[in-house]
């Protein structure tokens, strides 16, 4: 992203990233103690910072979450549909039928994961009716 249109999109969060961040103050820019290029070497090095920049959480809200939370978040799905599968398998068959797969946790910046469509079988009418026309062939 070019320096330029970061300084003119985001001008509040970069002062307070720079600040923050580095101990550099935003005005310098324009007293003369600062210049483009620097800016744009410490706006690449406030790209390595997810979960803790204001200005890429401001570009990207995927990058409110660290690296180790989307981890967790990954783990903790897994964990609950190792969890689901077990009690699916050892449950009778009545008591199983009211489990619902869990849904994964959701992560900013991502739609909200559809529901899947409920699946309709065929009958014994409609198998029979497929086997005889393939039978057929």
């Amino acid at each position: 992203m070019a320096v330029v249109r970061v300084i003119q999109e985001f001008p509040d969060e970069l002062e307070a990233d720079l600040l923050e961040f580095f101990g550099v103050d935003f005005l310098d820019l324009w007293r003369g103690r600062l210049s483009i290029r620097r800016v744009g070497v410490l706006i690449q090095s406030l790209m390595s910072k997810p979960g803790r920049s204001t200005l890429l959480m401001a570009m990207d809200e995927r990058s409110t979450w660290s690296e180790h939370t989307y981890m967790l978040a990954r783990i903790s799905d897994a964990l609950e549909l190792s969890n689901f599968l077990f009690l699916k398998a050892n449950a009778a068959e009545e008591d199983s039928r009211d489990l619902e797969i869990p849904p994964p946790i959701p992560r900013p910046g991502e739609p909200e994961p559809q529901a899947a469509p409920e699946r309709e079988f065929s009958d014994a009418h409609e198998l029979s009716d497929f086997f005889g026309r393939l039978n057929s062939l």
